[in-house]
């Protein structure tokens, strides 16, 4: 009877373990901070290795680490920007020695740079084009050729069309913000409709360049994939509320390139799509999906530290403060992630 109960307090005392060690986790999930910051108490998930081994028996290795102090980092200038030359001189009654009252000889400059910002400005290109006739017969007329611009019979220029997808694809700037504060600011009045349509069709022309990207990322031997959900309005056949998805793939050689590919699905296809007729090692998070395409494509399949590292953060904000022991026998947390071994 008495080893029945042990067994049984034991079992209890396990389960209230646990029990408190969830309550912990949701009291951190709904009223901690979400940041996955790192913590020096995180090197002993992985260092048991280390912390049981016999110091007596290991080389002493010491390294000595001189002070030092931080220097602030200057701003440098770079050499393709044009320097504007403001002279600071005396004035003529102060170019006379105050003693002698002989004439002050200039003998060295003292210099202070500044960057300048100068705002931009909108201009109006007048393509004027010249139409030539023959003086004698009267049956020969002829006009000067326009260079071919990007959306023909628009009134948006190259550098128009540029500035405003890089506002709105690099500095995140929605387009009827541009339209009420950017432009408006400077004098033109723009429609938000207008220049969306300006960005479909500036969309269609890097159509090729979009292609080589593709093409050049497929060449790579290793690749990172994800998909992150997005929202599109009057998508025709689907409602607001549905959630699409957005693609993306990328490489880590010195050339950085990220493609981004949108659908409304989150299916398998999507990712052989984008993969093709790529065989190397792709990297990506626990979406199944990914492991489908790799066995098909016979792809080294790897898996994200980040998202590993993720569960050994939600067992660390699980454990009292202080607590520091080996995470596969003592967070009952891991057991649910990894298995009971």
């Amino acid at each position: 009877m008495l080893d029945d109960k042990e067994k049984t307090i034991t079992k209890k005392s396990d389960k209230i373990a646990s029990l408190e060690e969830y309550i912990r986790y949701m009291n951190q999930q709904r009223f901690g901070a979400s940041s996955e910051k790192w913590s020096p108490d995180q090197l002993g998930l992985f260092d048991e290795a280390e912390l049981l081994s016999d110091e007596d028996d290991a080389e002493e290795n010491t390294t000595l680490v001189l002070a030092h102090q931080r220097k602030t980092k200057r701003v440098s200038f770079p050499d393709n920007l044009s320097v504007i030359d403001i002279i600071h001189d005396l004035g003529e009654d102060e170019k006379f020695c105050p003693h002698d009252n002989q004439a002050l000889r200039h003998f060295s400059d003292e210099c202070h740079k500044q960057l300048d910002y100068i705002p931009a400005k909108i201009t109006v290109l007048n393509h004027v084009r010249r139409k030539y006739m023959c003086p004698c017969c009267n049956d020969y007329f002829i006009t000067a050729k326009k260079p071919p611009q990007p959306i023909e019979k628009s009134i948006a220029s190259p550098g128009l069309l540029s500035q405003i997808a890089t506002h709105k694809y690099c500095d995140g700037l929605p387009l009827y913000r541009q339209s009420n504060l950017i432009f408006k600011r400077l004098g033109v009045e723009l429609d938000s409709t207008s220049m969306a349509n300006w960005m479909i069709k500036c969309g269609q022309l890097v159509q090729p360049l979009i292609n080589l990207g593709l093409y050049v990322l497929r060449a790579q031997n290793v690749l990172f994939m994800d998909e992150t959900v997005t929202q599109v309005l009057k998508e025709a056949g689907r409602s607001a509320s549905q959630q699409s998805r957005m693609w993306i793939m990328t490489n880590n050689s010195d050339q950085r390139m990220v493609l981004f590919h949108y659908s409304p699905t989150r299916e398998s296809s999507v990712a052989e799509l984008m993969l093709g007729d790529f065989k190397g090692t792709l990297m990506t998070d626990g979406y199944a999906v990914y492991d489908a395409v790799a066995k098909i494509n016979d792809l080294t399949h790897l898996g994200c530290w980040a998202h590993a590292r993720r569960y050994f953060k939600e067992a660390s904000d699980a454990q009292p403060k202080g607590r520091l022991e080996n995470p596969s026998r003592r967070y009952p947390i891991f057991k649910n992630y990894f298995g009971s071994k």
